[in-house]
């Protein structure tokens, strides 16, 4: 048998049901899913830690699977020696003590700890496929520094939420260019925080449109009362935030604007003219949705996370960036993410600056087209089988 690719994880920090626990320990412990629990056919060789507190376990269960903790990002990949020696790196950088900037985004290492991780493949004059968990960047300027530098490096690359890999309830997968008029993605909580998953949910669907993804050339957050105004004047279908609601299965009796007393609403202009939006309904709803129309045909879904361990939907997301790993092919295009990291980044200063429509040229030509090969993710509506185990 061929020998296990190696595989490094650079981590912020590492606590109980953090991201680092809900992907890395998996790596270490298998993966349950609705079929079966499955053991990686990659192992995890190294790990670089940069933030330790009274909640670790990142140090104990290294321990108790031999895997040795480095002191720096380069001696993880390296394994201690002067040359890349893993064959894939897993960057989490989510949780731990970092600051917020004036616009309230989470100033997160990434770029900081990518720059270094392609420094080390720089160095070694190869590169290996890197997953960046969850955007890529608090900021357009280190994202867009990032994609490029993956390009320039022939670096696989993939990023982004579990939620594209998440349980689909009625499962509902468009088959590329089909036609669509206008979508609308309901999340909920942190405008940044889960505002990335939200818009990830949005994407991942919007991009299967006719022609693919054309780039996005304007966008606008608002919030509170102007959020209602903006759906009666038609910035966003009402029409269509209903029909995902209806497929929230732990919804309230109340219509959204009765239940939600300050909501968000993303509004989102793109290239082809093509309009979409996503609608925050913190305190409504604690689940995700999607519905599009085209003509006389809707679409809706529910998107389900499994809200307690084995957090399962973080295996799919882990399958998928194990089968990178073994073929060097990311699974689905690191455009998405880039895209939604500048939608994002655009949407908290149209945010902080009053919530103002904001032109972003940047991404007026970030056009991509989606997956051909249906990704590794469940198509149960709901978690079953090995999935519904908390202990392995």
């Amino acid at each position: 048998m061929a020998e296990s690719k190696k595989i490094a994880a650079i981590i912020t920090t590492y606590y109980q049901h953090s991201h680092a626990d809900v992907i890395a320990t998996k790596y270490m412990q298998g993966f349950p899913t609705d079929t079966g629990h499955q053991m990686p056919r990659v192992e995890l060789v190294s790990i670089y830690l940069d933030q330790v507190d009274d909640r670790d376990i990142g140090v104990g269960l290294a321990a108790a699977h031999n895997i040795p903790i480095y002191p720096s990002i380069r001696q993880a990949l390296t394994l201690g020696g002067n040359e890349l020696a893993v064959d894939g790196v897993i960057l989490i950088g989510e949780h731990g003590d970092y600051p917020y900037n004036e616009i309230g985004q989470h100033m997160y290492p990434r770029r900081y700890m990518f720059e270094q991780i392609c420094g080390v493949f720089a160095s070694s004059g190869r590169s290996v496929p890197v997953f960046c968990d969850k955007h890529l960047s608090y900021n357009w300027d280190d994202a867009i520094w990032m994609y490029n530098r993956a390009k320039a490096l022939n670096v696989p690359f993939m990023a982004g939420s579990s939620l594209p890999l998440s349980w689909r309830k009625p499962f509902l997968e468009h088959p590329l260019d089909t036609e669509l008029e206008s979508a609308i993605g309901i999340g909920y909580a942190g405008v940044e925080s889960y505002g990335f998953h939200s818009l990830e949910t949005l994407q991942c669907m919007i991009e299967r449109r006719q022609g693919g993804e054309s780039g996005i050339v304007a966008i606008q957050c608002l919030e509170g009362e102007a959020v209602w105004e903006a759906g009666k004047a038609g910035k966003w279908s009402l029409e269509l935030a209903e029909m995902a609601c209806e497929q929230i299965e732990n919804r309230p009796d109340s219509t959204f604007i009765e239940g939600c007393p300050n909501p968000t609403v993303f509004l989102l202009e793109h290239q082809d003219g093509f309009q979409s939006a996503v609608l925050m309904l913190t305190g409504y709803v604690s689940d995700f949705a999607y519905a599009a129309s085209a003509g006389d045909t809707y679409y809706a879904t529910e998107f389900y996370l499994q809200n307690g361990p084995p957090h399962a939907h973080f295996s799919y997301l882990s399958l998928n960036i194990e089968e990178m790993f073994v073929t060097g092919e990311p699974q689905y295009p690191v455009e998405r993410t880039l895209l939604v990291t500048g939608v994002l980044d655009a949407l908290m200063h149209s945010r902080a600056e009053g919530h103002v429509r904001i032109e972003t040229p940047h991404l007026a030509e970030l056009a991509y087209r989606s997956y051909e090969k249906i990704p590794i993710r469940p198509v149960a509506p709901r978690p079953e089988g090995a999935t519904l185990k908390t202990e392995f």
